[in-house]
């Protein structure tokens, strides 16, 4: 009985593979309790589903909408997004959320990160005189 329901079922719903999955759903649904649109005549649950998708008693646009929300991991609702870029301009000291400081902890002038470079090397200017400057390289 099941292979000429489903040659029926083809009829209605031409992809296969469509289907089976509106066929699964249906029977988990009659397995936890839904009502029948059809006579069960002692056949098991997915034959039943077959039958009813095949004699079109119950509503496919409703059967897909269930399969793909319970299908679905992320739900997207329609909000209306915020804008933000209003709050984002109106404050200074805040940009997305981050409280900047108000003045940097310690700032240096071009000319004080040149000096405190060129006193490194003059520490270790006796170790430099002892190594050898030729470039074994070249």
């Amino acid at each position: 009985m099941a292979r000429v329901t489903v040659e029926d079922c083809v009829q209605r719903i031409p992809n296969r593979f469509e289907l089976v999955l509106l066929a699964a759903r249906r029977a988990r649904a009659i397995a936890a309790g839904s009502m029948l649109t059809i006579d069960r005549d002692n056949d098991k649950n997915p034959v039943v589903s077959l039958r009813e998708i095949g004699e079109n008693t119950i509503d496919l646009g409703e059967l897909k909408n269930n399969l793909i929300g319970g299908l679905q991991r992320r739900v997207e609702v329609d909000e209306p997004e915020e804008d933000n870029m209003a709050a984002l301009m109106s404050s200074s000291t805040e940009w997305a959320g981050v409280v900047q400081e108000e003045e940097p902890a310690e700032t240096f002038t071009a000319s004080e990160v040149g000096a405190s470079e060129a006193a490194a090397p003059a520490a270790d200017a006796p170790e430099a005189a002892a190594a050898p400057s030729e470039d074994p390289f070249a």
